[in-house]
């Protein structure tokens, strides 16, 4: 199997290390464009050192941007990866999102249901499409939320985890010729929240 990889920080670099592991062939990863001063990211540090190229995108990710693959892998991915990227990728691209998909579509899934004082969330990994976090769900799987637990705590300890667990799971699947189609969402149970950062400066 031939993927491309887009994404970022620790769960995108240990993807890459997973898939290597596997001996699923990475064509390319793709990172965000670098601002000016910004040291690389880990995933970028990663594929050089594993000899992997390297193509850093600024927003939008588009055909040109990826080779022809099997699969594209979404990673802590905050580019829209377009419709002429994904038909690139011969099976589609799978999106890790940390929320129990329909529930919290947006990027800062994580910071809303600790604001929303929710018990429990999980991760969901799906077939990207051209809506925000919409696609048909692979697979998911769920956590309980600690009263004192921070976005950073709930991410590092079980939701990036549960995110590698899951792509290796599919993976394993589709390398054993299983369609994986994933089941499509309910939107009447779908909610979707702005990013953090708009109502953080609305509030001034």
């Amino acid at each position: 199997m031939k993927v491309v990889l887009i994404g970022q920080k620790w769960l995108a670099a240990q993807l890459l290390q997973q898939c290597l592991r596997q001996d699923i062939e990475v064509l390319g990863v793709i990172v965000p464009e670098l601002a000016v001063g910004e040291a690389p990211d880990r995933l970028e540090v990663e594929a050089i050192a594993a000899g992997v190229p390297v193509c850093r995108v600024r927003g939008r990710v588009k055909a040109e941007h990826v080779p022809a693959c099997d699969l594209i892998l979404a990673a802590h991915a905050h580019a829209f990866i377009d419709g002429s990227a994904r038909t690139r990728a011969a099976m589609g691209a799978l999106g890790y999102h940390p929320s129990l998909l329909p529930r919290h579509r947006g990027r800062d899934a994580i910071r809303w249901v600790l604001h929303m004082r929710e018990p429990v969330t999980g991760g969901s990994l799906y077939w990207m499409d051209d809506g925000a976090d919409t696609g048909p769900v692979v697979a998911q799987d769920w956590c309980h939320i600690r009263p004192d637990d921070t976005a950073a705590t709930l991410w590092r300890r079980d939701l990036a985890p549960m995110g590698l667990r899951l792509f290796a799971h599919v993976l394993n699947q589709l390398r054993e010729g299983s369609p994986c189609k994933g089941k499509q969402q309910d939107v009447t149970l779908a909610s979707w929240e702005p990013a953090w950062a708009q109502i953080k400066l609305g509030s001034k």
